[in-house]
């Protein structure tokens, strides 16, 4: 029997597969827990309209994402620190001070948690930090830190 599955099933496969089971096994578990429906044609059809829309729908992320990384690589962001002598800073600059700043400066969204630093900015001067928007789509944006 052909079935589509509605949630991932261990060593069967991912939400939205077409997957070939026995009749029993798709009957006594799989269809009382809601975890596949029988495969008729307008549940294909059904299936091929929400995998094209989730193509769509990602398509349209990756080109969002491709037109932010271009304007971040043109981008500087200033920010004002205090610091002591020898341009040490008086703590650190994180991922969560550039995001912030980003917001602030040019009305930019991008979450901490996508640019990503190998450790905190502990001193004035120019930066270059890589900021990851989707799988294939990455940015240099870059940092000043000056005192103020």
């Amino acid at each position: 029997m052909k079935v589509i599955l509605l949630e991932d099933v261990k060593k069967l496969g991912k939400k939205g597969d077409l997957v070939d089971v026995s009749d029993g096994y798709a009957r006594n578990f799989l269809f009382p827990r809601n975890l596949a429906k029988e495969a008729t044609e307008g549940s294909l059809k059904q299936l091929k309209q929400e995998k094209d829309a989730l193509a769509k729908k990602k398509q349209k992320e990756l080109e969002q994402a491709k037109e932010l990384a271009k304007v971040l690589s043109n981008t500087t962001v200033t920010l004002k620190v205090k610091a002591g002598e020898q341009g040490k800073l008086f703590g650190s600059v994180t991922s969560k001070d550039i995001s912030e700043a980003l917001k602030k400066q040019y009305n930019i969204e991008v979450d901490r948690r996508k640019i990503e630093l190998q450790e905190p900015i502990k001193s004035l001067g120019s930066y270059k930090v890589d900021v990851k928007l989707a799988p294939e789509v990455d940015a240099k944006l870059s940092v000043k830190i000056v005192e103020g």
